[in-house]
């Protein structure tokens, strides 16, 4: 039988702190957050972190996956339409065909296997963290302010905790149907939300994928947070526009931070010249 190594409890508690306080340094300042780690946000997250994309996740659960783990119903499998599997066949996820262009798999599993790949990517995680507004400057959403979600639980007449803030050059809102993010600039007077209509499976997840994009300077929405900001249908229990949404957005940004890297470097010729 194998001993264990000889550690003491100020050790185990010490490898906690640093650990988490070294990591939360370095992502004070990222190029994106995501704020949600739903199907979208991961896809998101993976896509931009291969491409060297310094990401950070806020999800406010302790759990990440949202509604990935259950498809409907409580009944842990979950659907996508076709092309959709593509994510599957990319992070190595198993499923079968049951009828032309629609394919179930488990939702453990597929759940599992994209949080994985998102971190594997290189993608960070800050769970258990309630995203509480947003920081605009000049105009342009940078950052996020936060606070641990168990704050949003304590009596105002026990004692007020501060949230504190965090910078980036592009937000995500992935908060699936609260669109938490954007209703913060609505709050503002800045962006108009529709709201959801009935739902309606086929129409809302093509209009789900083609609306991802960037609602206000420096902030994206994906997934149903985009059903939420333009008045489309709900999706129901299908995941395909989600992850494909989550794809289109992290493609979108990727862009946008070359165009902007391309800029920077014609400006310094420029004044170098």
């Amino acid at each position: 039988m194998e001993i264990f190594a000889k550690i003491s409890e100020k050790d185990v508690t010490k490898a906690i702190v640093e650990g988490f306080a070294e990591e939360f340094i370095d992502y004070i300042e990222s190029d994106v957050i995501i704020v949600g780690a739903g199907p979208s946000g991961l896809v998101a997250a993976k896509k931009l972190a291969e491409s060297g994309v310094k990401t950070l996740l806020i999800e406010s659960n302790n759990y990440l996956g949202g509604g990935f783990w259950i498809g409907g119903y409580l009944m842990n499998k979950l659907t996508v339409r076709a092309p959709g599997q593509k994510i599957f066949d990319e992070i190595g996820v198993p499923y079968k065909e049951v009828k032309e262009g629609l394919f179930v798999a488990d939702g453990p599993h597929a759940c599992s296997k994209l949080i994985a790949s998102a971190m594997d990517a290189g993608a960070k995680v800050i769970n258990m963290t309630k995203f509480d507004d947003v920081v605009v400057r000049e105009g342009r959403v940078s950052g996020t302010v936060i606070n641990w979600t168990p704050v949003s639980a304590l009596p105002r007449a026990i004692t007020c905790v501060d949230p504190v803030a965090v910078e980036s050059k592009i937000v995500i809102d992935a908060t699936g149907h609260d669109a938490v993010v954007v209703k913060s600039l609505e709050k503002r007077g800045l962006v108009d939300i529709a709201g959801f209509e009935g739902m309606w499976v086929e129409k809302s997840e093509d209009a789900v994928v083609e609306n991802t994009k960037e609602v206000y300077p420096g902030l994206y929405v994906t997934g149903m947070s985009v059903a939420a900001t333009f008045g489309q249908p709900r999706m129901g229990p299908t995941f395909g526009g989600m992850l494909l949404s989550g794809e289109k957005v992290a493609e979108l940004i990727i862009e946008k931070l070359k165009g902007n890297e391309s800029s920077k470097t014609s400006e310094t010729a420029a004044i170098s010249k």
